[in-house]
């Protein structure tokens, strides 16, 4: 008789430690035991040598909606599934509908639900018309965190908060114990260099890094974390390229205030020198792409364990948005859920850095960070068997390759992965088998965070 629904065996990845020989067991959709040696009777049972098994990915920053009639989630929750990510973080800012109310998130999560083939769950924003008022009724609708920009890209669509409205909004997070996550971009330095830039006649791929300097990010990470120091509400940088931006955050949790910094995959694999002057526009994300040097330093600054997240600010724009010779006129942002999980464990294999930081940056800490945790992050018994299996087989990335990317480009194009995704599981029922994704649109829900209440401003 078997014991469980679905026993995996080989690495088991944790993230504090590493089972060599390990399992892990699944009964009822949840994880039922972890543990090393001969692994349980099960109706459903591999052994898998040398393969590595992770938690599921949890992506903390994806856009889903991006373009309009573009992308939407049946198509980010497939690379999704093809990637071992089980569960995206949705980003409000979608073309024609930003989601600052309690109708708005009604109304994407009923958009979402018919085609999510992995979890998902939300952020919500506000209008900068209508101030901090909707706060309150976003939290009780389920959003996991708030999103904000110190730089506008669009005043409708992705609209700049200035320093005033953002200390308000962060006040009226502060009881609901969410976080408020910014882009972290100073408006007015960029626009300065912006200028500057078009002035000097360059357009190539140099003008984008020339238009942003480190200096527009480093301005705004101090406007982020004084505001959440001043209201006592969680501030978090929602990417940062540059190794400075990881040392004010951690001067900032020194003297006692809750402040994180997420690094996206991209300033871990991608430099300007190289990548950008080769792909153009299609390299071309907010901040931008630093050259190689700094993205050895983020790597040093995820072996100190000043990352907090690791994802994607997966974007799938198609390609007349990402390939006008004029650097400055391509939208902004790369797909990426699909390669993120091998990516990391490729850099940090290279670099002798633990796999234990794949579990942690991209499994425990999402989880925490939006209290999911009760249900997800983790190869613990009681929450959700979400799991990717990794195995020891060198591919070469092409996003046009098996058809889970609806635009078919990808600036890891040509990379090479000495670990490949072959297998990933969601609540125990397999989603990809690695070369095909299964999961049918339907099969993702929708995840909430755990609810917490604020007493005398200290969290119960």
């Amino acid at each position: 008789m078997a014991d469980f629904d679905l026993v995996l065996q080989g690495t088991v990845v944790l993230p504090e430690r590493i089972l060599q020989e390990g399992y892990v067991a699944a009964r009822n959709g949840k994880i039922a035991e972890v543990g090393i040696g001969v692994p349980p009777a099960a109706r459903e049972r591999h052994l898998l040598g040398k393969a590595l098994v992770l938690p599921g990915a949890i992506d903390a920053q994806v856009h889903s909606l991006s373009q309009k009639d573009q992308e939407d989630f049946i198509w980010s929750t497939r690379s999704a599934a093809a990637g071992g990510v089980t569960t995206i973080v949705d980003m409000p800012y979608d073309e024609g509908n930003l989601v600052c109310s309690a109708d708005a998130v009604k109304k994407k999560i009923d958009h979402a639900s018919p085609q999510a083939r992995v979890d998902f769950a939300l952020y919500g924003t506000v209008n900068p018309q209508e101030g901090a008022a909707r706060i309150r009724e976003m939290a009780d609708a389920g959003v996991a965190a708030f999103k904000f920009s110190t730089f506008g890209t669009d005043p409708k669509r992705f609209p700049r908060i200035p320093p005033a409205l953002l200390d308000e909004c962060f006040a009226a997070i502060t009881p609901t114990g969410l976080t408020a996550g910014v882009h972290n971009e100073d408006d007015e330095a960029v626009r300065t260099y912006m200028e500057k830039v078009k002035a000097s006649g360059v357009t190539d791929w140099r003008a984008h890094g020339l238009s942003r300097p480190p200096i527009t990010e480093l301005l705004a990470m101090h406007t982020i974390f004084e505001t959440g120091a001043h209201t006592g509400c969680p501030a978090h940088v929602v990417h940062c390229s540059l190794g400075r931006g990881y040392d004010i955050a951690r001067a900032y949790r020194r003297d006692g205030f809750e402040a994180t910094v997420e690094c996206c995959i991209h300033y871990l694999t991608l430099d300007e020198e190289n990548d950008v002057r080769r792909l153009g526009g299609k390299a071309k994300i907010n901040p931008p792409i630093r050259p190689r040097a700094e993205v050895e330093t983020l790597w040093r600054k995820v072996a100190e364990g000043n990352v907090w997240l690791v994802s994607t600010d997966h974007v799938s724009w198609s390609e007349n948005r990402k390939t006008n010779p004029d650097m400055l006129a391509n939208a902004s942002g790369v797909p990426g859920l699909e390669v993120m999980v091998p990516l990391f464990v490729k850099g940090a294999l290279e670099r002798g850095i633990p796999l234990t930081w794949a579990a942690k940056l991209m499994a425990e800490n999402p989880a925490k960070h939006f209290r999911l945790d009760h249900i997800k992050g983790a190869l613990t018994p009681g929450k959700d068997a979400d799991i990717v299996v990794l195995e020891p087989r060198e591919t070469v990335y092409d996003a046009a390759a098996n058809g889970n990317n609806v635009v078919g480009w990808s600036p890891y194009n040509g990379i090479r992965l000495p670990w490949t995704i072959s297998a990933a599981y969601l609540r125990g029922s397999q989603i990809t088998d690695g070369m095909k994704v299964l999961a049918e649109p339907g099969t993702g829900k929708f995840v909430r965070p755990w609810p917490r209440q604020i007493i005398s401003g200290g969290a119960a």
